[in-house]
């Protein structure tokens, strides 16, 4: 576990706290603010909960079933009734960091002190998170209205003591015993808290935060690929120039050209366009690349916006206001959060498409302009790089299928009357398989792309300090440079994880200087 800690007030919580507690295992404290704010909602809760008048979540039922009042002596067991049925996922387990997310974004919610959670719930879910304790998640379950209600029912029933939950060793088994392992007593819930941990959106929220960070790497890595790429088939960097990307404004489009310039600065083999085969023009793949990536970096910025409002957003169902009244909302559809996440699983797919056309350009010898066919050795003898562009083109295919939105379909839930529902977690698992599968996408046209340039470089024209350095990294690596076939799935692997931890980027930057 790091020992950084992050400290959850009445707000301010940010996408880096979100990253660092769910994938770097961050502690998490509570700010005196957010105690106090914690007490002072929870006394306008109970007394609310001593008058005669229906409640929604205090005294009463939820959903279609709101119009029951419950008595006293039966609301702390219907706290416990909302916890147990709904904690209903199933299928196979979601990632340990998507658990954690969710944990600490309602916790997030929590101590905003809209809620009307007890201080002793909230440190509860902090201790849990702190104990490396990750509640069995499932991917079905969620609607993404009233938020994502199943999912984070499995994290409610762990506070309780009850359900299974995966220790800080990998081993699942059941959550009373972990929690007492820990010295932690589980909770007993009051008066709408069972309602407050259930009722969010921290589930698409949480996958959200991750994917942006995740694809900033990737869309820096397929600008350094992309030109990579363009260096090895002897293209021309003039259409990167500053002048031509300033007469059409789009900011992402000027950052991935400068991006590029600068690792084609100092290129001896960028400008041979003219030389045996003369181009006027490089392929749209080629020649449009900022274009394309650029138009993903503006996706990337709204959807940051729409997260940061999120983090910012006290998502529950009612909500305890400053002047005391405790009222009914909608605030808990994910239809912000689900339409960013389609949006994002389009332009990753858009993004994963334009490498692969780049990838198979370099593999094909009439359009690569004087490359060996497939970048083999010997070829007929030896296929090269031609199964790898297969493994490439099925990714792609699949990041297709993927760019589907979720977000488009709604189906009705709770007796009609949760009858337009935003599928937020659907449209967040696949872009984890997106992402995924565009980091793929990307190491394929870097190992393409460096083989090439490799073998421009045996023919005596010298690439880019930046490209020499990338390939040099990446061979450090372990995926091999040209040759004769070998076990190709290793090299490609090793590729894999280069760009996925960032080591592409790290590379390039002590010669380019940082890139965005």
């Amino acid at each position: 576990m790091d020992m950084h800690t992050v400290v959850v007030g009445t707000s301010g919580t940010t996408a880096d706290d979100v990253v660092a507690v769910a994938r770097h295992g961050a502690r998490v404290e509570l700010s005196t603010a957010a105690v106090d704010a914690l007490a002072a909602s929870r006394l306008i809760v109970d007394a609310l909960a001593a008058k005669p008048e229906p409640v929604y979540g205090v005294s009463t039922g939820f959903g279609a079933l709101a119009s029951r009042h419950i008595s006293t002596e039966l609301r702390a067991q219907l706290q416990r009734n909302i916890v147990r049925s709904h904690a209903a996922g199933m299928g196979p387990r979601v990632e340990r960091e998507v658990v954690r997310a969710l944990m600490f974004l309602r916790l997030k919610t929590v101590a905003s002190g809209h809620t009307g959670v007890r201080p002793e719930v909230a440190q509860t879910m902090a201790d849990v998170l702190n104990g490396g304790i990750t509640p069995v998640v499932h991917e079905y379950g969620s609607l993404g209205c009233s938020g994502d209600l199943a999912p984070l029912s499995h994290c409610a029933l762990t506070l309780m003591g009850e359900g299974e939950a995966e220790g800080p060793d990998g081993t699942v088994r059941p959550a009373g015993e972990l929690l007492a392992a820990h010295g932690i007593s589980p909770v007993e819930l009051r008066e709408k808290e069972g309602l407050a941990l259930l009722n969010g959106t921290d589930g698409m929220l949480g996958m959200l935060v991750m994917a942006l960070a995740d694809l900033r790497n990737l869309y820096t890595s397929a600008d350094i690929t992309a030109a990579l790429s363009l260096e090895a088939l002897l293209g021309t960097e003039k259409v990167l120039a500053p002048e031509l990307h300033a007469i059409r404004p789009h900011p992402g489009q000027g950052v991935s050209a400068d991006n590029m310039l600068r690792v084609l600065a100092g290129s001896g083999l960028t400008g041979h366009h003219q030389d045996d085969a003369p181009r006027v023009q490089d392929a749209y793949s080629v020649r449009c690349a900022p274009q394309v990536n650029g138009a993903g970096r503006d996706t990337l910025d709204y959807a940051a916006v729409v997260a940061g409002r999120e983090l910012a957003s006290s998502v529950d169902n009612p909500v305890v206001l400053p002047d005391g009244r405790v009222e009914s909302n909608g605030n808990f559809h994910g239809a912000p959060v689900a339409y960013v996440l389609d949006f994002l699983a389009i332009v990753a797919a858009d993004l994963g498409s334009i490498c692969e056309r780049r990838t198979d350009r370099l593999l094909d010898k009439h359009r690569s302009h004087g490359l060996p066919p497939f970048l083999a050795d010997d070829a007929g003898v030896d296929s090269g790089l031609m199964i790898a562009q297969y493994t490439q083109a099925a990714l792609v295919s699949e990041m297709k299928r993927l760019a589907v939105p979720a977000s488009a379909d709604s189906i009705p839930s709770s007796a009609m009357q949760e009858d337009h529902v935003s599928m937020g977690w659907s449209a967040a698992r696949k872009l984890r398989t997106a992402v995924d599968n565009l980091t793929r996408i990307v190491a394929v046209e870097l190992y393409a792309a460096t083989r090439a340039v490799e073998l421009r470089a045996a023919e005596g024209l010298v690439p880019a300090p930046a490209s020499q350095a990338a390939v040099a990294a990446l061979r450090a690596a372990g995926a091999e440079g040209p040759g004769p076939d070998r076990f190709l799935a290793p090299d490609l692997a090793a590729a894999d994880a280069f760009v996925r931890e960032g080591r592409l980027v790290a590379a390039v930057e002590p010669v380019t200087g940082p890139l965005a």
